[in-house]
């Protein structure tokens, strides 16, 4: 037997050796012998009651809080009632750990020489049966059509049967009764002793969850072919093992998802090191070289650089646990790359820069807020302002562009131009500072962002400019922006915004108008074509986030395809929440009338969307 104490007893395996060493110390057995020491040979040197003594006193002294199943699981199996009990007195306790300890030592299927045996007594119960029952048995008690080399190959239905042997249907399921009956009385009878023996070490030997093929594995007789039923006898054995679910090629106790979520539980505060995470699976009842292979089985958690971490659904849980791993700022193309899905950096980066549990640490690094410490990048404007502030309200433009240039990765010419340009003004040579009112006071369009035409305002309350995009976008040229957007963005005539993208910056220069500089690579990312469509805003932090939209379909109806021009593509109940959809986008108060909407969409230009409403 290579299993030792600690192998089935799991709050061996996280209580403080310190605790454990004064109470299951023996003068006959070697020194923490309850980690290193087969079972089988620490009971023959000082006895099975012995060694059931050492384990009562850990309980009482250590784990009286936990239930008995919890402290020894092959309880949950031989005794299924007391397993949920608390500790009572010590003479029960000590009753309970020596008959599993016996009935383990009984089981061990090297020292016991009848094993070899059973097939010979499976054969025995199917011996007794007609060539009918024997079919039934074989072809759908006992298929198995995951193990089955033949891939077309499925389990007998009831009508199948009933057709080979001109029978109804309800006498063959009345006939897989009997037989489920007559296994089950033979269970209980004598003769059926060994293979009851050794069903209980094979609870053992699985424990909480193992792979379903280890079952064929588990003992060197489980392979043998059965005379009667021409199948490996581990395929009757698998039906006798009560207590396991078969799902996604494992054999799980219990129930299989509620398995799965006490798993993911384990690291609902966070990644936890590969090493730590087998100990902790382990103590759930899964052997711990098999602790691993669980791990990757359960759905959403990943094992990512030597860290098992949760692995919802959402990008912006995946960005938060690849940061948790690394512990240090990381680029969008470096999250995403951790990622390793079908998640573009342009999704992640937008991502980023809209969660709050993201903070920008410099141009292109991102890190998790509650790290706390480092400052946030704000965008290079802001910087510039913040410097100022700390320097008493005027600064050296070498100061800053030093500071800045040697913390954050940006451009000495980048740092230099914000300085001289909208915002700043020079107080003497070299010299500058925040400019007063009356030079800062924002420009004020004509039409502001609510009145532009093709801007339209997300749940959140961000503003978006739809690009619908056309050749001259996919060869890399710049592109008009509405007045309005751009004052929204919080430009004015004569200025300049550098945006970035994961393939390099974008610029926003206003000369005689508002003109976005080439998107390109932006558009190559999504595989964009013309006719589609590209919804634009900036961050709070000067990057530029996209939302892209396929042109819709020539067949969907007109209120959908007007719905689809502001981003929206999720079906509506009623022309009437459509209508009430638009008003929303485009800045109208909750409950406008659809003849105010019209109205608006009339004065802001957007005729596209009329053109579906008319």
């Amino acid at each position: 037997m290579n299993l030792s104490l600690s192998d089935i007893v799991p709050p061996l395996r996280w209580t403080a050796p310190s605790q454990v060493e004064p109470i299951a110390s023996d003068p006959g057995l070697p020194d923490a012998w309850w980690q290193s020491l087969p079972l089988d040979r620490a009971c023959a040197l000082v006895g099975t009651a012995q060694v059931a003594s050492r384990l009562t006193d850990l309980t009482s002294a250590c784990w009286e809080h936990l239930v008995l199943g919890d402290i020894l699981p092959l309880l949950r199996f031989t005794d299924p009632a007391d397993c949920l009990k608390t500790p009572g007195s010590r003479d029960s306790v000590h009753g309970l750990f020596t008959g599993v300890l016996d009935k383990l030592l009984e089981t061990e299927p090297s020292d016991d020489p009848s094993t070899g045996a059973l097939p010979e007594i499976i054969d025995r119960l199917f011996a007794r049966l007609d060539d009918r029952q024997r079919a039934i048995a074989r072809d759908r008690l006992y298929f198995d059509a995951s193990q089955n080399p033949t891939q077309t190959a499925q389990r007998a239905t009831l009508d199948e049967l009933a057709q080979r042997f001109s029978v109804t249907r309800e006498r063959i399921r009345q006939i897989e009764r009997d037989l489920r009956e007559h296994v089950l009385s033979w269970l209980a009878g004598q003769e059926a002793a060994p293979l009851n023996t050794h069903l209980s070490w094979l609870h053992t030997r699985l424990g909480s969850a193992a792979p379903a093929d280890e079952l064929a594995g588990a003992a060197p007789w489980h392979r043998t072919e059965l005379a009667t039923l021409a199948i490996p006898a581990w395929r009757f054995v698998r039906t006798l093992l009560t207590g396991y679910e078969q799902g996604d090629g494992w054999l799980v106790a219990g129930g299989a998802e509620e398995m799965r979520e006490k798993t993911r539980q384990l690291f609902s505060d966070g990644p936890r090191k590969l090493e730590e995470s087998v100990s902790l699976v382990s103590q759930l009842g899964v052997r711990e070289d098999l602790a691993e292979r669980w791990l990757a089985s359960v759905p959403h958690l990943r094992v990512l650089e030597g860290h098992v971490v949760l692995w919802p659904r959402g990008v912006n849980d995946k960005a938060e646990a690849v940061l948790a791993v690394a512990g240090a700022p990381l680029s969008p193309e470096e999250i995403q790359e951790r990622i390793g899905e079908d998640h573009s950096v342009v999704g992640v980066r937008n991502q980023l820069a809209s969660d709050e549990r993201f903070v920008r640490l410099d141009r292109n690094k991102y890190g998790l807020r509650r790290w706390g410490g480092g400052e946030e990048y704000l965008g290079i404007r802001e910087m510039i302002a913040r410097e100022i502030e700390r320097a008493g309200g005027e600064a050296s433009v070498n100061t800053i562009v030093g500071n800045l240039t040697s913390r954050y990765e940006v451009s000495e010419s980048s740092v230099r131009a914000y300085a001289g340009g909208p915002g700043f003004e020079r107080t003497q040579r070299g010299w500058i500072r925040v400019a007063g009112p009356e030079q800062a006071e924002p420009y004020h369009p004509r039409k502001d962002v609510s009145m532009t035409r093709r801007s339209f305002r997300s749940r959140d309350g961000r503003w978006w400019h739809r690009v619908d995009i056309n050749a001259e976008h996919l060869r890399g040229s710049g592109s008009p922006l509405p007045t309005g957007f751009a004052a929204h963005l919080g430009m004015a005539p004569g200025g300049q915004l550098t945006t970035s993208t994961p393939a390099g910056d974008v610029v926003i220069s206003w000369h005689n108008q508002p003109t976005m500089g080439s998107i390109r690579p932006v558009l190559v990312d999504y595989n964009a074509s013309d006719g589609d469509h590209v919804f634009i805003t900036v961050s709070d932090g000067g990057e530029l986030l996209t939302r892209f939209l396929p042109a819709s379909a020539a067949g969907l109806p007109p209120l959908n395809r007007a719905l689809h021009l502001i981003g929206y593509t999720a079906p509506v109940a009623s022309d009437a929440e459509g209508v009430r959809l638009i008003g929303s986008r485009i800045g109208l108060p909750e409950g406008a009338a659809r003849e105010e909407v019209l109205e608006r969409l009339r004065e802001r230009g957007d005729r596209d969307i009329l053109g579906f409403l008319a």
